[in-house]
C-alpha cells in the first residue's frame, strides 16, 4: 500500500492532475542521473531530472509473493543525457533505478512507484529500450560456490593468486592495421606482441590507453600469431572507432580448465573447479555382466 504525502491525495481527487514520471538512476560508480517524462527539467532531493531523454515506461505490474516484476523503459539517445557509447560500455548496467510519480507543479507531492535494477539494454535507430527488474530478481542469482568442472574465480583475483601485472601475463602494444571490413571496431593487427605465443591472450582482456576508446576495456575473443602478424579479435565491437596507432594493454586469458591452470599458469594448487567430478557417462553407467574371462565389468 502506497502512503501519499500531504496534499497529493487531494490533488488526485481533484480530477485534473499535473503528474509525470521521474526516473532516478544510481550507477555502480555512485554517480546519480535523473530523467523525467515532463517537458522541462525538475529538481528535488539534490537531483536534476532531465527532460531531454524522452523517457517512457511500459505498463507497470506488481504481484504478491516472490515473482520478479518487470517493466521496460524507453528513451532517446542524446549527447547530454544518455548516449550510445555509455550504454555500450556498460556504464548503466545493473544500475539501481527508482521510479516516481511526481506532481510537477509541486514536486514535494511525489511517491515511489517501484525500485529495482536495470537489466538487458538494447539500442538502435537513435533510441534504447531497457528492462527494469524488481528487487526480487536478486533471489534468482547464485550465491556461494558452484559444483562444476571449470574454475569459478576470475583470473588475477585474490582466490586465483596470479599476478597479472607480471610481464609474462601482460603485454602492451598499438594498432598496426585495421582489415578492410565493415566492422572496424573489433578486429585489428597489433605490434609489440610478437614475443607471446598465439592464443596467449585469447579470453583475456584489452584496455585502451589512448584513442577514442581510451579507458575502456573489452574481452578478447581470439589472439592469433601467423607469419609474424599478430591479430586481435574482440568479443564485441568497441563503442567508438579503433584507429591505427591507438595504444592498449592486454592481459592473458584463461579457459577455466585444470590443464590450462597447470600448464599455462603453474597454478594447480589454487584451481577452484572440480575437474575430477564424474561426468554424465559415468553417472548413467550401470553394471553389466561380461564373459567368463573378465568376470564382468562396468
Amino acid at each position: 500500500m502506497k502512503i501519499l504525502p500531504a496534499g497529493m491525495q487531494a490533488h488526485l481527487d481533484g480530477g485534473a492532475t499535473n503528474l509525470c514520471h521521474c526516473w532516478k538512476l544510481t550507477l555502480r560508480s555512485g554517480a546519480v542521473s535523473g530523467f523525467t517524462s515532463h517537458d522541462r527539467d525538475l529538481n528535488f532531493d539534490g537531483v536534476t531530472y532531465s527532460a531531454l531523454s524522452g523517457f517512457e515506461a511500459s505498463a507497470m505490474e506488481s504481484s504478491l509473493g516472490l515473482n520478479v516484476d518487470d517493466l521496460e523503459v524507453m528513451g532517446a539517445l542524446s549527447a547530454t543525457a544518455l548516449n550510445e557509447a555509455d550504454l555500450a560500455t556498460g556504464k548503466f548496467d545493473n544500475a539501481d533505478i527508482q521510479i516516481l510519480r511526481v506532481n510537477w507543479r509541486n514536486v514535494s507531492q511525489r511517491v515511489v512507484l517501484a525500485s529495482g535494477n536495470l537489466g538487458e539494454v538494447s539500442r538502435g535507430a537513435g533510441g534504447f529500450r531497457a528492462e527494469v527488474r524488481g528487487l526480487a530478481h536478486h533471489l534468482n542469482q547464485p550465491r556461494g560456490r558452484l559444483y562444476q568442472y571449470g574454475c569459478d574465480v576470475d583470473l588475477g583475483g585474490a582466490k586465483c593468486g596470479i599476478n597479472l601485472a607480471l610481464p609474462e601475463f601482460t603485454g602492451t602494444g598499438s594498432v598496426q592495421s585495421i582489415p578492410d571490413i565493415l566492422d572496424d571496431r573489433r578486429l585489428f593487427t597489433a605490434d609489440n606482441l610478437g614475443g607471446f605465443a598465439g592464443e596467449w591472450f585469447t579470453r583475456g582482456k584489452i584496455r585502451w590507453t589512448s584513442g577514442a576508446n581510451d579507458g575502456l576495456a573489452m574481452e578478447v575473443k581470439q589472439h592469433t600469431l601467423a607469419n609474424g602478424v599478430v591479430t586481435i579479435d574482440l568479443w564485441l565491437a568497441m563503442p567508438r572507432p579503433i584507429a591505427m596507432g591507438d595504444t592498449f594493454s592486454i592481459t592473458a586469458g584463461c579457459d577455466k580448465q585444470f590443464a590450462t591452470c597447470t600448464a599455462k599458469f603453474s597454478n594447480a594448487v589454487n584451481y577452484r573447479g572440480f575437474h575430477l567430478m564424474p561426468g554424465n557417462d559415468w553417472i548413467q553407467a550401470y553394471p553389466r555382466s561380461g564373459d567368463a574371462n573378465d568376470g564382468g565389468h562396468l
